[in-house]
């Protein structure tokens, strides 16, 4: 997720499943060639396994930023060919290039010739009036030729004008079967579902036709959901973390980052969601909101929140923050999902 999923709020994310793979930002390919590639690719080896996420249409330009990609240590290599934004769109690459099957297996098999890491595709069910079945595996089928074995498929079509992307998440309704269909008639594909997932249950069901899931903004604003999926994903004897354990590795990583020159603010700001569905949930984001905003720029910060938030937490019942509802129930299905 553009301007979400950064290396500071992928650190953060892993605290809460040791194994769930994780994304980038979708990172245009022509920046990688052009700009600062340190700042664009770097991260810390404890967000892996990772994938670095391209948008691009230019298959020589994909080609050398995913073999770039590959020298940082990425584990796989995405080509996002979902998103509906305007900008993405006048640049000739996300979601529109699904018109486009035979460019987008160029791209693939450009990038699979440059890499050995996993070449994936994100894709949407359709676009616009073009969102039959036949329209979708046509898609498939021309790229699989091309080498992708694993697509990440966005269950909703993209309306490529006059919606906005917020509205493109909303709007166009989920039809999560014609993502299980493809599984059923492509089952030697990876088929991973996108959209609309924020509880286990709902996980567990898309399990049952798939191989696995992504999950977006639900993880951000609420990322013990990563752990309760772990759980049920894989048998493996993690236990989720205490707040009082993300925020003591947050504080270490936050005072190496805080050496390097990276403001306070880049790290706290993905750290809000961390209590929700908790006692002292409205505390938590209270002080550490303020707190940067007053300048307060040591680690010391993520304690106070905590400190805060805990203070909260004992107070009676019909006093806590109405904020605060645990939301996550518990089932039991499945073996693998991404994020």
């Amino acid at each position: 997720m553009m301007a979400w999923t950064d290396r500071h709020c992928r650190y953060f994310l892993r605290q809460f499943s040791p194994r769930t793979l994780l994304y980038t930002e979708m990172v245009v390919a022509n920046a990688i060639l052009r700009g600062d590639r340190n700042y664009l690719l770097g991260f810390d080896p404890a967000e892996r396994p990772l994938a670095l996420q391209l948008g691009g249409s230019d298959p020589a330009m994909l080609a050398e930023a995913a073999a770039i990609g590959e020298q940082f240590g990425y584990d796989e290599v995405n080509l996002n060919v979902g998103c509906p934004s305007d900008r993405v769109q006048n640049a000739t690459f996300g979601a529109c290039l699904m018109a486009r099957p035979r460019l987008v297996a160029d791209c693939v098999r450009a990038m699979r010739a440059a890499v050995r890491v996993p070449v994936t595709v994100k894709t949407r069910i359709g676009i616009d009036d073009r969102d039959d079945y036949p329209f979708l595996q046509a898609f498939i089928e021309e790229v699989a030729a091309a080498g992708c074995e694993v697509f990440v498929i966005h269950a909703r079509k993209a309306i490529l004008s006059g919606l906005s992307p917020k509205e493109n998440r909303e709007i166009p309704p989920l039809v999560y079967e014609r993502a299980w269909r493809v599984k059923r008639d492509y089952p030697q594909l990876t088929v991973v579902v996108n959209g609309g997932l924020r509880t286990v249950p709902q996980v567990a069901e898309q399990w049952r036709h798939a191989d696995g899931v992504m999950l977006g903004r639900e993880a951000y604003h609420n990322p013990y959901v990563l752990s309760a999926l772990h759980a049920v994903a894989w048998e493996d004897h993690f236990h989720a973390p205490t707040p009082a354990q993300v925020v003591g590795r947050m504080q270490d990583y936050a005072a190496r980052q805080l050496a390097a020159g990276t403001p306070l603010r880049a790290i706290t700001r993905h750290m809000l969601g961390m209590m929700n569905g908790r006692a002292g949930a409205r505390s938590w984001r209270r002080v550490l909101s303020e707190g940067v905003s007053r300048g307060a720029a040591t680690p010391a910060l993520l304690a106070d929140a905590l400190r805060a938030a805990e203070e909260v937490a004992v107070i009676p019942p019909d006093r806590t923050d109405p904020d605060d509802r645990h939301r996550i129930p518990l089932s039991r299905s499945g073996d693998e999902h991404h994020t």
